[in-house]
């Protein structure tokens, strides 16, 4: 979603287009993001309000990549949830309960309140033999006055203070984030593409899932950045503009 239909506040070039396209011509498609904090009602209207009209089936979040992920583990388990309503609600829907005793997992999520309190529980709760999950691995993401600590900074905190307890992370660059997204959509690896603006979780976890691997270069990466890594995706465009031709 960031970086590749919008930036900043406002839609990329092409990127409302394109999503009339896919939809005119019955394409399927998801649009996925590695933030947990908004459930995919609040992403739909964020886009919407940039132009770009996807509906909220249409959006698949970490955090709904976690839920699928640890309802096929331990359907109705409980969890104690360091995050917000995007993953909050994602569990409850996928039938988990929240709950701070004895629960079967800690997950962390996206959030801009971090409470010393919660992390210290999260603690005390892998200490007593909860399963560490994170959505996503990013350490930082932006903030009007520059980068803010994410849901990776919070992790390794967790993991310095639970003596090296690490987390499974669901989200990008595991390619189950992939995967369990094209479950969703009843798509196949063989006839699927990715379009992503990150060569270190986009591109690598669409190589991974089998995918066609698009880069665009108006998020995080740029031409240089590509040549840094020992993987290359299979296309790099300007924009999705170019996917309009």
């Amino acid at each position: 979603m960031d970086g590749v239909l919008v930036k900043e506040g406002r839609a990329l070039p092409g990127a409302g287009e394109l999503i009339s396209t896919w939809r005119e011509t019955g394409r399927r498609f998801l649009v996925l993001t590695n933030n947990s904090i908004y459930t995919p009602r609040d992403l739909a209207a964020r886009l919407h309000s940039m132009g770009v009209d996807v509906r909220e089936d249409e959006i698949w979040t970490s955090a709904l990549a976690t839920a699928h992920f640890l309802s096929a583990q331990k359907p109705g388990g409980t969890a104690y949830v360091v995050g917000e309503a995007g993953l909050t609600t994602a569990l409850h829907e996928a039938g988990f309960i929240m709950t701070d005793r004895d629960p079967d997992y800690v997950v962390v999520g996206e959030t801009r309140t971090y409470s010393f309190e919660a992390i210290a529980t999260a603690i005390r709760l892998i200490l007593g033999g909860a399963r560490f999950i994170s959505t996503n691995p990013d350490p930082t993401g932006p903030g009007p006055e520059g980068p803010l600590p994410a849901t990776g900074a919070i992790a390794a905190l967790i993991t310095k203070a639970t003596g090296g307890r690490e987390p499974y992370v669901v989200g990008k660059p595991n390619p189950m984030m992939f995967r369990s997204a094209m479950t969703r959509i009843g798509a196949h690896s063989q006839t699927t593409g990715m379009i992503g603006d990150r060569m270190d979780t986009d591109v690598v976890a669409g190589i991974e899932a089998g995918l066609h691997t698009v880069l665009v270069l108006t998020g995080i990466a740029d031409r240089a950045e590509v040549e840094r890594y020992p993987f290359r995706p299979d296309e790099v465009l300007e924009s999705v503009a170019e996917l309009l031709g």
